[in-house]
């Protein structure tokens, strides 16, 4: 029975795990770059390093500022940077910090 429930979980979960084209999201992730850093290595402690973070998480992130479901520290910055995205942007650039070395 177990088993039968954590197989239905992890096929209603598939669509979450979609990934995004992370070719695309390098084209995209010009206007991350200056507080992200170059390659999502952040040089200035306020903001987070992206690359090598996990794409579930980041992608997860994006949704939740766009919903305003995240705040403090630099949410209301994110929030005008996340407003124009698309789903599908917001995983190709989950995509793109996923794949780089951390």
């Amino acid at each position: 029975m177990k088993t039968w429930i954590a197989a239905c979980l992890v096929v209603a979960a598939l669509p979450a795990w979609a990934a995004g084209d992370a070719q695309s999201g390098a084209q995209k992730a010009a206007s991350c770059m200056a507080c992200h850093g170059a390659a999502g290595k952040a040089t200035v402690p306020l903001y987070p390093s992206l690359a090598g973070q996990h794409a579930e998480y980041l992608e997860h992130a994006l949704q939740a500022y766009k919903k305003g479901e995240r705040n403090g520290g630099q949410a209301e910055v994110m929030k005008a940077f996340v407003a124009g995205l698309s789903d599908a942007d917001m995983a190709d650039l989950a995509a793109y910090y996923g794949s780089l070395q951390p």
